[in-house]
Order: C-alpha cells, then sequence, then structure tokens
C-alpha cells in the first residue's frame, strides 16, 4: 500500500508525520513503523507520529520512537506537530492538545518559532554524580566538561542498559555550563538507541537543572548539535518547576509517498 507521509524536524531532531485527523492513516505495525524510520530502507526519522482527532482538544498527538513502539511524550516531535496541524489548516492563536504525558498548550511565533508548554515538574531526584528527573520521559542528567569529547552514543548506552536502568530505559544527557544562563546538551535517547541531533524533554530536564535563579523565572539559552532552543520556567524550589515552555524553530522538509509493505 502507499502511504502519505510529511517530514518534519526540530533542531535536527526528525520525524515522520502521518495525517490521520479525519482517520485516513492506516493502522501500523510496530515493524512498519520501525521500517519507515529506518535512515537507509525507509525515510528516516527519530520517530513517527500521527496528528489525530480528539474531541476536546484542537488533537491528539500519536507518538512512536524509531524501534516502532509507542513511547512517552517528544518535547520537539511535539512542536513539530503543531506546526504541521498549522500547516494543515488547524489555526489557532494557542492550541491545546492531548498526549501520553497529559494535556498541552503551545503557540507559534510570527517568526515561526513554535512554543511548547510542557507539564509541571513536582520530583527531582538528586544524586551524587547525576539527576534523575521526569519532564514528560525519564531523563538521566550529568553536567560535566567538554562535552563536545564525550563519547554520547557508548557512555550514554552504557548508562541507559545499566542494571537500574535496563527494563524500562532512560534517556541520557550530557551538560555543559557555557555561562550563567547558557548550556550545551548532548543526548543519548532510548527508543532511538543513539545520540539524536537535539531532543526536547531531554533539554527541559537539562535547563530546570541550570536554573540561574534559585527562585522564580528563569530562561535558559541551550545549544544542541542541531541548534538553539530556548526554556522558560519558574522555579518554585528544588523539587518544583512551573509555567515550562520549550521555544524554538519547527520545520517543514519535504512531503511524499512511499510503498509499504503489509
Amino acid at each position: 500500500m502507499k502511504i502519505k507521509f510529511y517530514k518534519y524536524h526540530g533542531t535536527g531532531n526528525d520525524f515522520v508525520i502521518l495525517d490521520n485527523y479525519n482517520h485516513t492513516a492506516p493502522e501500523l505495525t510496530t515493524k512498519q513503523i520501525k521500517h519507515l524510520c529506518n535512515r537507509h530502507f525507509g525515510i528516516g526519522a527519530d520517530g513517527l507520529m500521527m496528528l489525530s482527532k480528539k474531541e476536546g482538544y484542537d488533537f491528539e498527538m500519536v507518538y512512536y520512537n524509531a524501534d516502532g513502539n509507542q513511547s512517552s511524550m517528544c518535547g520537539n516531535g511535539g512542536r513539530c506537530l503543531v506546526k504541521f496541524a498549522h500547516h494543515m489548516g488547524i489555526h489557532k492563536s494557542m492550541y491545546i492538545f492531548i498526549a501520553t504525558d497529559g494535556e498541552h498548550e503551545a503557540e507559534i511565533d510570527s517568526d515561526g518559532t513554535v512554543s511548547l508548554r510542557m507539564q509541571d515538574v513536582n520530583e527531582v531526584d538528586y544524586h551524587i554524580h547525576h539527576t534523575i528527573i521526569n519532564t514528560g520521559s525519564p531523563h538521566f542528567v550529568k553536567f560535566t566538561e567538554n562535552v563536545e569529547s564525550i563519547p554520547v552514543e557508548s557512555s550514554g548506552r552504557e548508562i541507559r542498559y545499566s542494571h537500574s536502568f535496563a527494563e524500562q530505559g532512560i534517556n541520557v544527557n550530557f551538560v555543559e555550563t557555557l555561562d550563567d544562563s547558557t548550556i550545551f546538551v548532548r543526548t543519548y535517547e532510548r527508543g532511538v538507541e543513539d545520540e539524536t541531533l537535539s531532543c526536547g524533554t531531554g533539554v527541559t530536564a537539562a535547563a530546570l537543572l541550570a536554573a540561574h535563579n534559585e527562585r522564580g523565572f528563569n530562561n535558559v539559552a541551550v545549544k544542541t548539535k542541531g541548534g538553539h532552543l530556548n526554556v522558560e520556567f519558574i522555579k518554585v524550589d528544588d523539587q518544583h518547576f512551573e509555567d515550562i515552555w520549550l521555544c524554538g524553530p519547527a520545520e517543514f522538509v519535504f512531503k511524499g509517498e512511499i510503498e509499504l509493505q503489509l
């Protein structure tokens, strides 16, 4: 069968998108989704999303990792899906959609920047050399020096498949502080099982932990290998973060049709 697809990216974090708003997209198997995301034999992407209709919301975000399995929240994916919804004729000053981790708001600025409201964080697990925090997806965050030289693929895989995390998996972020309000983040993503050029929930997790104000408003600029993002939020205390917004570009790449084996 032939299926119509769209390709988007948010700072290099790329996605195949299917329009299922009118229930026209086919039901795909894990194997088919994995094939579509394969960079050698398929379209190539870090994940696949479906834009679906949901009563009471502008749309529903259904997200699958590159391994073909349905996954937890993807921040850059959410921003790309908002831009796709706009391109498909859903025009709102403020979008309200539902994802696996709950309700989200988003808006598109005049310059095309998409700002996505993430879920509040009410628990942070601090350790001596790393921190565990869930920003819609679980993240291991380690602050270090000279992030550019870290072998993220091998080091991230070692942590992700360690005894503590092997069963459920975890995303692994290596973070370098560049100045008082800027960080550099590299992420190993579970489900992709490799480093991605950017990870929205990972960037958010790192930014919260890099707050330059102990309480109140923070705006952290984030450098990734795929581009630049900003995270704005209110820090209540070390365990609680509210009004979290992930802001950055979301770009259309191309569209087409692909023959998919049943």
